[in-house]
């Protein structure tokens, strides 16, 4: 395939069992654990999807989806969005905020590879996960 994700999120774990299930199937996976530099990293990196934890240090995964949606060279890019929480109104916050897919931890390796390749393919339907609603 040859795309780069970038993955911001804070949990070694996670970051791990992520990198693996996408390197196998030729992604390039880059990280970032800060929030409150997660926009650079986005604006250096220019990833073709960004997989974004909602609670990261020093600044939340809400708050940076809106900084990039307010941005005209990210307002279209790609965004899955991770949480342990899978509650109502955090998927109704990440869908304001203009999340292109939200998914509940723990998730399936089929799963994620399947959403982050539709999400990279500019794939119509590639918008909040209503299996989980």
């Amino acid at each position: 395939m040859g795309q780069r994700v970038l993955l911001i999120e804070d949990e070694p774990n996670i970051i791990e069992a992520i990198r693996f299930i996408l390197s196998r199937d030729g992604w390039t996976v880059e990280t970032h654990a800060d929030g409150a530099t997660a926009v650079a990293a986005v604006e250096r990196k220019r990833p073709d999807v960004i997989i974004l934890d909602v609670m990261l240090p020093n600044k939340s995964g809400f708050e940076i989806l809106r900084e990039l949606r307010e941005m005209a060279d990210h307002a279209a890019r790609p965004v899955l969005m991770l949480t342990a929480r899978g509650q109502k109104k955090d998927r109704e916050m990440a869908e304001a905020a203009g999340v292109s897919h939200f998914m509940t931890k723990p998730f399936s390796n089929t799963e994620m590879l399947e959403v982050v390749r539709r999400l990279a393919s500019g794939a119509p339907g590639a918008g909040a996960d209503e299996a989980h609603v």
